[in-house]
């Protein structure tokens, strides 16, 4: 499978247009968009009464198609429309249409709602009959299926300006739109099928963050393959009373592949990381010349888990960041140049990669997240300034690389919302580094395996768990690769 593309509304605008020069015409599109919902709806829901809220647009158009069908197959189908059709495509569908057809006002019962109201494109408040319906089923959205989106939701962003609908499930068409996996709006969405309606492949830059992005450049290690190939990864400690951080990051290298990690402390802090390491090795350093001497023999070097925001480790950055070791900065190594982050900017490559929350985003990047539409790109634009890959993380992770690639991760996992988390994320893209993977790559990859050895273990997981549930992840995708 090729990787998933996530359109804007203009995107996929021209896409509609596209197929429609070529031959296709868009009543077809729309029949076709009309099919997949009816669809998915009799492949989830039992026979029973629905109520179809049809908007003026395209959109509307494809309620009256998903009403036709859904009454020929035996349901009970009603439709309430905002007004009548504006557009040649939807006043056509709206004549096949021989059911019962309401004005949208007053109660809506219990019915299944399909909400065909408006779509992806809508850049206002709903308001009115609309924003009414939006208020009335805000209580069950287990009964809505939204086409396209849920009315109210911005297709380009997923913050709704006002009112909207919540849907239990979402049939889009082609291709993801931001609004399917940016929050708020992809917890608005419910389950998200994305149907093909025949529009053959898009351009893009933007991508869901799965297997398909980035299996065919996995590292796999072959039959001759030894440890000294397989990547080494050095992490630099924090003190003595601070180390299980580096150690996570460490573990997490190792489980995905490196094949020599090296766990670099200072004199105070070997005992206490002495006492839990096994196949990580140790060693010391007194200052950042000696760190820097030992990262040059380095692939990639992780720095910032608990390392202090301390003038040490700003020293340290900059060492590692002399040496030929890809680096991968996380927390205290992003927060300890808040004062000055063009200092850090000047010395970073495309090869590095920074991962933060959105406070330290904010702290080496401010006001870029208030400025931007949505985070994909703040994402974007932080990458570019930075000349570095960016992973923002949150429950909607965005991945942008300097070059303009982005992708966002769909696999997110509520489990991850527990301390050391990040740490371990840190080691696994310094170990896929490591071991020569492209670094947006690699961090793609390393979020989304993240997400899944979470959904592995579920609740009561804890960070120490996560190296460990890595494996089984790796083998499902070397088994399909």
């Amino acid at each position: 499978m090729t990787a998933r593309p996530i359109l804007t509304v203009a995107e996929m605008g021209a896409a509609d247009k596209a197929a429609i020069a070529a031959g296709t015409p868009g009543v077809e599109l729309m029949e076709r968009a009309g099919l997949a919902v009816a669809d998915a709806v009799t492949q989830r829901f039992d026979v029973q009464p629905v109520l179809v809220l049809c908007g003026p647009g395209n959109n509307g158009g494809d309620g009256y198609v998903v009403a036709r069908l859904l009454k020929a197959r035996g349901w009970p189908v009603s439709v309430r429309a905002l007004g009548e059709p504006a557009t040649p495509d939807a006043q056509a569908m709206r004549a096949r249409w021989d059911g019962e057809t309401l004005p949208l006002d007053g109660a809506l019962g219990e019915a299944l709602v399909i909400d065909a109201l408006f779509g992806a494109g809508l850049s206002r408040a709903l308001d009115g009959a609309a924003a009414h319906a939006a208020a009335l089923l805000a209580s069950r959205p287990e009964t809505v299926v939204a086409i396209d989106t849920p009315s109210g939701l911005p297709g380009d962003t997923g913050q709704p300006l006002g009112p909207s609908f919540i849907a239990g499930l979402t049939v889009t068409f082609h291709a993801r739109k931001p609004a399917h996996v940016l929050e708020p709006g992809r917890s608005r969405c419910g389950e998200i099928v994305v149907a093909d309606i025949g529009l053959g492949a898009t351009p893009s830059t933007l991508f869901e963050n799965g297997p398909e992005l980035w299996r065919a450049r996995f590292p796999w290690p072959s039959a001759s393959s030894h440890k000294h190939q397989r990547g080494r990864l050095i992490v630099v400690s924090g003190d003595a009373w601070s180390t299980g951080a580096a150690r996570l990051s460490a573990r997490a290298g190792l489980r995905i592949g490196a094949g020599l990690v090296t766990i670099y402390a200072r004199e105070e802090a070997l005992a206490a990381n002495a006492a839990h390491l096994e196949a990580v090795m140790l060693k010391p350093y007194a200052n950042d010349l000696e760190l820097e001497q030992a990262a040059d023999q380095a692939d990639a070097a992780v720095i910032g888990p608990a390392a202090g925001v301390t003038e040490t480790t700003l020293l340290n950055v900059l060492a590692l960041a002399r040496t030929g070791a890809a680096l991968v900065l996380d927390a205290d190594a992003i927060t300890v140049f808040r004062d000055d982050p063009g200092e850090l900017f000047s010395v970073l490559d495309r090869d590095d990669v920074l991962t933060p929350h959105q406070g330290e985003f904010e702290r080496l990047f401010p006001g870029l997240l208030k400025a931007a539409p949505e985070r994909i790109t703040a994402a974007r634009r932080a990458a570019a300034k930075a000349g570095a890959v960016v992973l923002l993380k949150g429950a909607d992770t965005v991945i942008a690389a300097p070059d303009g690639r982005c992708a966002v991760n769909i696999n997110g996992s509520p489990w991850l919302a527990t301390a050391g988390s990040g740490d371990v994320l840190a080691g696994f893209i310094g170990g896929l580094v490591s071991q020569g993977m492209d670094s947006f790559e690699a961090a793609c990859a390393a979020a989304w395996i993240h997400a899944e050895a979470a959904e592995l273990h579920g609740p009561g997981l804890i960070s120490e768990d996560l190296p460990g549930l890595a494996p089984t992840v790796l083998r499902r995708l070397y088994e399909e690769r």
